[in-house]
């Protein structure tokens, strides 16, 4: 994987606050927004990129006793996910729990079943997330986001990194590695990450016995660094209801990278207040996207972040994937939620809230570091948004079709916005829109011409999706009302009802 940097553990505070009514108030406050309580006492690792993440995940597998509990959307079946098989089969064979959750959608393409079947054979627990089922239609627009592996309870990672070549790069081609972040966590808050895996588990079968789990109170203090652990779940929304409580919250500064950049009109909104008020509120997202069309649905929403005094940057490198903020030197964010509605409300996700000032600093260098490969977005004198500066040449594009499925639920939302827009004049739109404003008309026109030419290559395609929405609703409520007329059903002739017995029973 190559050599990394050795980066310092974060173990102690560098300063003490007496705790103040506001602050207190404020933990409240970010408590009940992330759905999630501060946990002191960790240490924390910042990894950046493949190059420092892989090699620690793979030295921390190796060092399992008891179990590994591995949980990640993307599992690519090529070289570098080939070596992480073989170490979860190996620890396999040596006794250890291996369980492993990958996403059906995220997997499909990246690798076969003939892969899975081979780590099952040799012991490894394998499940796979929301693969399509009759009864539920719509039900794939929700996927495992997430990714995060847990070493015996006692080490944890969380990041923004699948498993795949495309993170480590193809030298021999000339294409650099993506770039992502990650952190490692020891202490309390690893027993949060233990009950986030043991949460999509259950999502995926059996779940696991209670009793396995660690707790907090059972993992002895690391360090001094404080955090959150928020496992988002569809509809819960707590990184996003944390992320617009940081974006009014920040006063100095407010540096968010992310990968698919659609932010809904509350948080644009939010970003926007921000930067007017003198905030430095910065944004880097990536200059070539893995997917078609999202550099420029990004770009549609540059405008209004512009005008603002909102700082945008577009990386120069082959895919920027991570998925960070760090404000006002003293609260970061890592994990696998981008800045769109797919992430924040749709999928189930993952997510680190750290609350430490040396940690804050490190996620600062890192960015400046990150922005001397990128190049600034501004708006030009005819209200324009173009660059700041003649744009480095890449050495290749990403390839297409590998990246998160969020990011098209993200296009469908802004290709939304931007028709809705146009449709109702509402806000000025710029030349930044006027591509995807050209598209959707083509295909409007295009889809009218096939509806009077040859209407059954609609009408078959809508009757078949609406027959199967119908079937699977009778179904369910068939389901729902046999569940509720056996809770309901008195007891027969000559039973007593027992008392249900109790936990400590």
């Amino acid at each position: 994987m190559g050599r990394s940097r050795t980066r310092v553990w974060l173990s102690e505070r560098t300063s003490y606050e007496p705790v103040s009514p506001a602050r207190t108030l404020a933990e409240q406050a970010f408590s009940r927004a992330a759905g999630a309580p501060l946990v002191a006492g960790n240490r924390v690792r910042l990894l950046k990129d493949a190059a420092e993440n892989y090699p620690a995940w793979l030295d921390a597998i190796a060092s399992a006793k008891r179990t590994v509990h591995f949980e990640c959307y993307i599992i690519h079946e090529d070289d570098v996910g080939r070596r992480f098989a073989e170490a979860l089969m190996e620890k396999a064979a040596q006794g250890v729990r291996v369980r492993l959750i990958y996403d059906w959608l995220g997997a499909l393409g990246a690798a076969s079943r003939k892969f899975w079947r081979w780590l099952q054979a040799a012991g490894v627990e394998v499940r796979c997330f929301n693969p399509p089922q009759l009864d539920s239609p719509f039900g794939w627009l929700s996927r495992d986001h997430r990714k995060v592996l847990i070493i015996d309870g006692r080490i944890g990672f969380v990041s923004g990194l699948c498993v795949g070549q495309d993170w480590v790069g193809y030298p021999d081609k000339g294409i650099d590695p993506w770039r992502d972040t990650g952190v490692e966590i020891r202490g309390p808050a690893v027993a949060d990450l233990e009950l986030a895996f043991a949460q999509s588990w259950a999502a995926t079968g059996d779940p696991l016995p209670p009793e396995t789990l660690p707790t907090r109170e059972g993992i002895a203090p690391e360090g001094d660094v404080a955090l959150r652990v928020i496992a988002g779940v569809p509809n819960s929304a707590g990184t996003y209801r944390l992320d617009q409580l940081i974006a009014a919250a920040a006063r100095q500064t407010l540096w968010l990278t992310d990968a698919y950049f659609v932010g809904t009109t509350p948080y644009v909104q939010a970003l926007r207040s921000a930067a007017m008020d003198g905030v430095d509120v910065r944004l880097l997202v990536p200059g070539a996207s893995d997917v078609i069309l999202m550099r420029a649905l990004s770009r549609a929403g540059y405008r209004p972040l512009l005008e603002a005094g909102v700082r945008i940057f577009e990386w120069n490198g082959p895919m920027l994937h991570a998925k960070t903020a760090v404000a006002d030197g003293r609260w970061a964010r890592v994990g696998s939620s981008n800045l769109n509605i797919a992430s924040w409300i749709g999928n189930w996700e993952l997510d680190v809230a750290i609350e430490d000032g040396r940690f804050a600093r490190q996620m600062e260098e890192m960015y400046l570091e990150d922005l001397t490969n990128a190049t600034e977005i501004v708006l030009s004198a005819r209200r324009r948004v173009e660059t700041i500066a003649p744009r480095q040449r890449r050495k290749r594009r990403p390839r297409i079709g590998h990246g998160s499925a969020s990011r098209a639920a993200a296009g469908v939302v802004r290709i939304g916005n931007v028709v809705e827009a146009a449709i109702t004049d509402h806000r000025t739109l710029g030349p930044a829109e006027a591509r995807i404003m050209l598209s959707v008309g083509l295909l409007l026109v295009a889809l009218t011409v096939l509806s009077v030419v040859w209407p059954r290559l609609l009408t078959i395609p809508l009757a078949v999706i609406m027959l199967w929405t119908g079937v699977s609703l009778l179904y369910r409520a068939w389901e729902l009302h046999g569940k509720a007329a056996a809770t309901a059903a008195p007891p027969a002739r000559g039973e007593s009802v027992a008392a249900k017995p109790s936990e400590s029973d």
